[in-house]
């Protein structure tokens, strides 16, 4: 598989990000979070216009190496094109709302509103969701891997 540039689509939770850091580890390619993109802050309280979110996006898949990470379907249909090869993480929403539950400390509004999230995934109709992700998946016509769970990330990993 040409991981030359590789973009990497899943629920929140799934492991993007897990995957990301190890694959740049490995490839000693950049790691663009559509996290970073898409917020202002840290804190994931504020977006980004689209319109600035989309151009960055761009901007960094111009680059002739990177592994990009995210949930947001808007912004990966845009830079799908550049990549190599397209890795869809499609975790059961309720492994994804547990390694969401582990992975944070806090416990407030913003916690509760992403584990909601997670929780819709395969019901959600919007660009961040299942069905939205099969649509990129399935219309990608480079190399492609879908993964259902953590046995199946890890093995990849450990195949490179």
């Amino acid at each position: 598989m040409n991981l030359t540039r590789t973009l990497i689509i899943g629920n929140s939770g799934s492991g993007k990000s897990w995957l990301a850091e190890r694959l740049t580890g490995h490839l000693q390619v950049p790691w663009i979070d559509l996290d970073k993109i898409h917020w202002l802050s840290d804190e994931h309280s504020i977006p980004r216009p689209r319109a600035e979110a989309l151009a960055m996006a761009r901007i960094a898949a111009d680059e002739q190496r990177w592994v990009i990470e995210g949930v947001y379907g808007w912004i990966a249909s845009e830079i799908l094109h550049r990549a190599t090869a397209l890795i869809w993480l499609s975790i059961g929403d309720k492994e994804c709302v547990a390694n969401i539950r582990q992975r944070e400390t806090q416990d407030d509004e913003r916690l509760v509103a992403l584990l909601e999230w997670a929780g819709s995934y395969r019901k959600r109709d919007d660009s961040s969701g299942f069905a939205a992700h099969q649509r990129l998946f399935d219309g990608f016509c480079g190399e492609k891997i879908r993964l259902a769970d953590r046995k199946e990330i890890v093995a990849l990993i450990h195949h490179l």
